[in-house]
């Protein structure tokens, strides 16, 4: 849904997010403001509930109202209250070229994940190493199996169409 409609469920109680994160937002009747509860201590100013005024990531924060995503945060969901925040394959492929880790919620090997390799830019992985694998300097996806190796990926049907993805720790 989009943030004007999420916002008139905040304003009914009702706290909301986006698919991925592992907070949410509510609406604060008192201060009549946005208050957004974080997954972690925010890095800036050391709280993990921020009044919505107070963001130092101004873009970031725009970027996620003009989203048209928005649900309802829940316990099944939201990671602050118990659950599991997942996503589409489209938001796996933006996670991983941040240099972020995911996997399939129903993938059985607990330390199997993906993650994304570009040659020319990516600080967090050896590029000599990963690029031997597959022998090009080509940017891809490659997995890590629960036997620890790494070997190039490539999606099928099911994991494109999944809405199961979530963050590898």
């Amino acid at each position: 849904m989009k943030f004007i409609q999420a916002l008139k469920l905040m304003k009914q109680g009702i706290p909301m997010k986006l698919p991925s994160w592992g907070g949410y937002w509510s609406w604060d009747p008192e201060k009549e403001t946005i208050m957004m509860h974080c997954r972690e201590k925010d890095s800036d100013t050391g709280k993990d509930t921020l009044d919505i005024r107070e963001t130092q990531r101004v873009e970031y924060t725009l970027l996620n109202v003009l989203s048209d995503k928005w649900q309802p945060a829940t316990s099944e969901n939201t990671k602050i209250l118990g659950g599991t925040p997942t996503f589409g394959f489209g938001d796996a492929i933006k996670y991983m070229k941040r240099g972020m880790k995911v996997k399939r919620q129903g993938w059985n090997a607990e330390n199997q994940y993906i993650f994304y390799i570009d040659p020319y830019c990516n600080k967090n992985f050896h590029v000599v190493e990963h690029a031997s694998i597959c022998g090009t300097l080509y940017p891809y996806f490659a997995i890590k199996t629960n036997y620890n190796g790494v070997v190039p990926w490539a999606p099928s049907q099911t994991d494109v169409l999944a809405e199961d993805w979530i963050f590898a720790e």
